[in-house]
């Protein structure tokens, strides 16, 4: 730990950091089915504003996660992908997806024994 100058503790503080929001991993696992538009990741995302998944795409891009690719036409059409960063980020969380639906029915109980009033 002494001397550590940068900004994470340790790798996983470095992926965490990059995946924390309540979208980003949904995301990842969106453009992870091929290129989106942002109006087919909000039809595929209902829940998430509009603003909100701007905000997230615009920290993904800045991270290098997801590439945004303008298109030279009218009206203008603009496609997020998966950087080669990205992708390899979709495969190391591969297993954590498939932790939590061997795990799903359990979590499900625990959340609901959490979040009474929402039930």
């Amino acid at each position: 730990m002494g001397g550590r100058t940068g900004p994470y503790e340790c790798g996983l503080d470095a992926a965490v950091d990059v995946i924390s929001g309540k979208w980003k991993v949904l995301l990842l696992w969106a453009l992870d089915q091929g290129p989106r538009r942002f109006g087919q990741l909000r039809r595929e995302l209902p829940r998430i504003s509009e603003k909100v998944l701007a905000q997230q795409l615009r920290e993904l891009e800045a991270d290098g996660i997801v590439d945004r690719r303008v298109f030279d036409q009218v009206p203008p059409r603009v496609e997020y992908a998966l950087t080669r960063l990205g992708t390899s980020l979709t495969e190391a969380l591969a297993p954590l997806g498939a932790w939590g639906r061997t795990n799903m029915a359990h979590l499900e109980a625990a959340w609901t024994q959490r979040h009474p009033d929402t039930g």
